[in-house]
């Protein structure tokens, strides 16, 4: 059987140099005749170099987690994993409108992690995964876990990248040049979101959103109302976007939903309680109080086509927003209905949605089982072992 080899700029390891040292003793001794030792450094004949075919709307990319770094690409119509897109610890993976390039912002060492820093863009090919370009940029925040540190904006010409060097702020990318622009201060702001024809919104401590106008000589930078409180009841930075409408679903640690309409004075909703929509009683901040709350790593994933979400949820006290969720309750936004919930037997840390019609929800658990289900039946297609670690992406138009 044959097994796909992925092309990347992977050195040899120290235990194929180990090997390599090791064949070359024991054929040096005689152990083996040295014409015939195996070359650790020439092709293995058993594998075969494939190229991919554009990215399709059933693929997830699942970051691989701390461990082993890199971005795998599955098929949630086979199950099946296609591809690795190299990438750092810590690092954030964006996809490219146009379905050419993946793209990672991500920080190295000369000396694993110590010696000179170096903060970039890396840019792959989407059907070799081979390395394209390299764009420096002067910094970024060094975290993982999170969807909006790194976005792209202008039908794939400009990427924010957030960063903390050594205050909050926004580096602007040109992508078509592949050069950095300028870098934005934004103090107490983060988790971004691309405002087509201004430039990008942002969530504030304050509890306002602060939107930016990119393209002025001086960027401007307005803030609305604060609208959440980021101490007693904040928004998780994992939330719904919708780019072709411009719009947002955030989610607090309580279960309260906000919706608002992106722009260069943007408008946000009246907030209304998950639990409510379900039929069950809202949660609140009170010690010892045991309700439905939200939570785990990634817990929400919106469906454009249809704008509902999908929430991780589970039962217990406030400020228990890390628990992986038990039940995935699918929310109708417009209608403000829980329309289906979903025990699950493994609890999940993260999830994700296909932007197809027959769409499939993707869970990730503690146990780094991937697991893919239906989203209208809540029937398991595959259930892939040691496939997970990390943050879920999908195509999204």
């Amino acid at each position: 059987m044959k097994m796909m080899k992925v092309q990347g700029k992977s050195s040899l390891s120290v235990m194929g140099r180990n090997t390599a040292a090791a064949a070359c003793a024991i054929a040096l001794l005689g152990g083996i005749p040295a014409a015939h030792a195996a070359d650790p450094l020439q092709p293995d004949p058993e594998l075969e170099a494939v190229t991919l075919p554009a990215p399709k709307p059933s693929w997830v990319f699942v970051e691989r987690g701390f461990v082993m770094p890199g971005n795998a690409i599955y098929d949630t119509d086979t199950g099946k994993m296609l591809g690795l897109i190299e990438s750092s610890n810590l690092s954030d993976l964006a996809l490219d409108p146009a379905g050419k390039a993946f793209y990672v912002s991500e920080s190295i060492w000369t000396k694993g992690w110590r010696g000179t820093r170096q903060d970039m863009i890396t840019v792959y090919d989407s059907a070799t995964l081979k390395l394209k370009s390299e764009i420096t940029m002067p910094g970024r925040i060094l975290i993982g876990g999170r969807k909006f540190n790194f976005v792209i904006a202008d039908a794939g010409k400009t990427a924010y990248v957030y960063n903390l060097d050594p205050a909050s702020s926004v580096n602007v990318i040109d992508m078509v040049k592949g050069k950095f622009l300028k870098k934005i201060e934004l103090p107490g702001c983060a988790s971004l979101m691309p405002v087509t024809g201004v430039g990008f919104s942002a969530l504030c401590s304050d509890g306002s959103l602060a939107t930016v106008k990119v393209a002025a000589t001086k960027p401007e930078i307005t803030r609305s109302a604060p609208f959440f409180s980021a101490t007693n009841d904040p928004i998780f930075d994992n939330f719904g976007y919708d780019g072709a409408k411009q719009e947002a679903v955030f989610l607090t640690y309580t279960g309260q939903v906000y919706t608002a309409k992106l722009g260069a004075t943007p408008t946000i909703s009246e907030p209304f309680s998950i639990q409510a929509a379900a039929g069950v009683s809202p949660a609140d901040t009170k010690p010892l109080d045991v309700h439905w709350y939200p939570g785990a790593r990634q817990g929400l994933a919106y469906h454009l086509g249809t704008g509902h979400a999908f929430v991780l949820m589970h039962t217990g006290e406030y400020w228990t927003h890390k628990a992986p969720g038990t039940e995935v309750w699918e929310l109708d936004v417009a209608a403000k209905k829980v329309v289906k919930r979903i025990p699950l037997e493994d609890p999940a840390e993260e999830i994700a949605v296909t932007q197809e019609p027959n769409a499939k929800l993707v869970l990730a658990g503690e146990s780094g089982t991937l697991l893919i289900l239906d989203a209208k039946t809540g029937e398991e297609k595959f259930k892939l072992e040691k496939s997970a670690g990390g943050v879920l992406r999908t195509l999204e138009p």
